[in-house]
């Protein structure tokens, strides 16, 4: 089984007093970015968008341009092999109020060393690691 997804990894603030969301998943309780399923007729960066809104009540994001990473990775759902490939985008955002959706269990607005600490998968630091270059080289 294949899943494809879009995330964003969302901030505000800007150099040194940057902070990005992060959110604790209500299932496993790791932390992780804004993400969900692609749904039929989107776009990547509609899908992002959207899980945005839909996971964190942040409907004001702004996408950084040509800023895009893949996470992919394999886990087990129900004992069958799932294949997930994760498309991130860079959103700024101003809008600092989250209203979690059902999915998640807590959040936290961190500056890049506690997010990067915080995350729980290499992958999703990984990603971090990117959008953090990404911001220093602009």
């Amino acid at each position: 089984m294949r899943e494809y997804c879009a995330g964003v990894v969302l901030y505000y603030g800007e150099g040194g007093k940057r902070r990005y969301l992060i959110l604790r998943h209500r299932n496993g309780e790791h932390w992780s970015l804004p993400k969900g399923h692609i749904e039929p007729g989107e776009s990547e960066q509609e899908a992002a968008l959207r899980e945005a809104q839909e996971e964190t009540g942040i409907s004001d994001i702004e996408l950084v341009p040509g800023f895009r990473a893949v996470s992919r990775y394999s886990f087990f759902r129900q004992g069958v092999p799932v294949e997930k490939e994760v498309v991130y985008f860079l959103g700024r955002t101003d809008q600092t109020d989250v209203r979690l959706s059902k999915e998640h269990v807590d959040w936290r607005w961190a500056d890049y060393e506690a997010a990067l600490s915080t995350l729980t998968y290499p992958d999703t630091r990984d990603v971090l690691r990117q959008a953090e270059e990404r911001l220093r080289g602009s």
